[in-house]
C-alpha cells in the first residue's frame, strides 16, 4: 500500500518540503479511522512524493479520497494534495515524476 503526495512544481523547495510533511500528517489524521490506513500502518507505510504541473494537479483532484493543502506564505495557494493509502492507483499515477 502507498500514500501518494503530489506537490506543485511551482512551489519553492523549502515550502515544498514543508507541504509534503504537512500532507503526510494531514492525510494520516483525515483517514486514520479507515481500514486502509490500519492496513498501511501494519507494514512499511510507503509514501510516494511526486512533483506535478498545474494540469496534473487539477486532474488528480478528481481522484477520490484526497485532501488539498494550501500555503499561507503563498496567499493560500493550493500547493499539495495527499491521498488515502491504497493498493491500486489510477493509471495516471504511474506516469507522475518522483520529487527528487
Amino acid at each position: 500500500m502507498k500514500m501518494y503526495i503530489l506537490v506543485k512544481e511551482s512551489v519553492p523547495l523549502g515550502l515544498a518540503m514543508t507541504a509534503a510533511a504537512h500532507a503526510s500528517l494531514a492525510g494520516y489524521l483525515k483517514f486514520k479511522d479507515t481500514d486502509e490506513v490500519t492496513k498501511w500502518l501494519s507494514d512499511v507505510f510507503y509514501k510516494v512524493v511526486c512533483k506535478v504541473n498545474e494540469h496534473e494537479f487539477f486532474k488528480a483532484k478528481e481522484v477520490e479520497d484526497n485532501l488539498v493543502l494550501t500555503e499561507s506564505a503563498l496567499g493560500n495557494e493550493e500547493v499539495a494534495i495527499v491521498f488515502k493509502p491504497r493498493e491500486e492507483w489510477p493509471k495516471m499515477f504511474k506516469y507522475l515524476r518522483l520529487y527528487k
